[in-house]
């Protein structure tokens, strides 16, 4: 079976967890038998074979960025013809599955990573382009064959969103993690090489600068932290100038009255960014809005405790000791009552910070307890989210539709 894989993000250029998913799912898929996995990509030639690549048409050079989207969906729908089955990631490649999916009468499986409808800050970004990515996304899936959630807190979001979608063709399949890649190591020069001393407690956040991460949020539980606990931030690519004017003004707060915060605003090899993570007391996912958080599952594969959000998909991944579930706990998920609008925005905002800042403390007090949270994390992150296992329910999905 031909199947067409169509993203905008595909190494070497990738950005956030949907392109990580991607990529990481097209080499568990190419792992099985019967499947011609195409890949549809957004953006510069790449030198792997079976890989396509479009760029933005230069008719629309000084189009609003969505316009371009759409010129490139176009341009991959076309490039799609002779396959058996379109797969589409994000809103940014929906509609060129949704177009194939038509043209060459094949069934178009969307993945939900995020939903436009629960991001609506996206305004600021798109202005008028995000009625756009709104109408691609809404047209792709009510017209998909299937729809694959990252998480059952995503399928029940998709369901809220898209209500005319029949919640029969909507399937849970989580994202997963290489555990061999993602590992434990013990690097303390690389480490050092970022500014970060091996040696002391560290508090480390991965992400782009976006409200959905809530950057700014943990940026406030900050100032309860003790004094010899680093601050590292992995974080770049913001949203918008007046966000990152927000970050920016509450780093140099924290600067200014401690040491050791570090701030890496590029995007690192992933050797470093597992190098920062198997250094750390605690890695921290903040985020208002996470439909699962591939994050956390890298920082456990990497054995860090974590401590996160109770929101979308996160209490799926990490394990509180609170739950009673009977499983070894991961980490620390902090309570969070959110505005009901789609923005995710907390309800009480200070509570949430002082709660964070609290479970924060929690962990950083008891360094053995977060070697045992950061030890199950690992093995949770073998035993529940390989990508072979994932590959294998996405081909079950395949078959059922062709």
């Amino acid at each position: 079976m031909r199947v067409d894989i169509l993203t905008k993000e595909y190494p070497p250029s990738i950005y956030g967890g949907a392109g990580v998913h991607v990529a990481e799912l097209v080499r568990a898929l190419r792992g099985l038998e019967g499947l011609d996995v195409r890949v549809q990509a957004f953006g510069e030639p790449r030198d792997e074979a079976g890989v396509t690549a479009y760029a933005d048409l230069p008719e629309l050079a000084h189009a609003n960025a969505a316009l371009q989207t759409l010129g490139v969906d176009l341009a991959i729908a076309a490039g799609c013809a002779g396959t058996q089955l379109v797969h589409s990631h994000t809103w940014y490649a929906n509609l060129g599955g949704h177009l194939a999916g038509l043209l060459y009468d094949v069934p178009h499986v969307v993945t939900a990573h995020s939903l436009e409808p629960l991001r609506p800050w996206k305004a600021e970004q798109l202005g008028g382009g995000y009625a756009v990515s709104s109408f691609a996304e809404r047209t792709a899936y009510l017209g998909a064959s299937a729809v694959i959630a990252v998480s059952a807190a995503m399928r029940d979001d998709v369901l809220h969103a898209y209500p005319d979608i029949d919640p029969a063709k909507v399937h849970v399949v989580h994202n997963g993690i290489d555990t061999d890649t993602w590992s434990h190591v013990d690097d303390p020069d690389r480490v050092r090489s970022h500014g970060v001393d091996p040696d002391r407690p560290s508090v480390v956040f991965v992400g782009r600068i976006t409200r959905q991460k809530g950057l700014p949020l943990f940026l406030r539980a900050c100032r309860e932290l003790p004094p010899d606990v680093q601050l590292i931030l992995c974080a770049g690519a913001p949203d918008t100038p007046e966000i990152l004017a927000e970050v920016e003004g509450l780093v140099a707060e924290l600067a200014s009255t401690r040491d050791g915060v570090v701030w890496i605003r590029e995007m690192l090899p992933r050797a470093d960014v597992v190098a920062l993570l198997s250094a750390a007391t605690v890695f921290v996912c903040p985020s208002i809005y996470e439909p699962l958080g591939i994050v956390n599952l890298e920082a456990m594969a990497c054995e860090a405790a974590v401590v996160a959000t109770a929101t979308g998909g996160i209490p799926e991944v990490v394990v509180d000791p609170s739950t009673g579930s009977g499983q070894a706990a991961t980490g620390l998920l902090v309570p969070i009552e959110q505005a009901t609008d789609g923005t995710g925005t907390p309800l009480d905002p200070e509570q949430y910070v002082a709660d964070f800042a609290a479970a924060l403390n929690a962990v950083l007090s008891d360094p053995e307890r977060a070697r045992e949270m950061g030890l199950a994390g690992r093995e949770r992150a073998i035993s529940a989210f390989s990508w072979h296992r994932i590959a294998a329910r996405t081909k079950a999905i395949y078959d059922d539709l062709v």
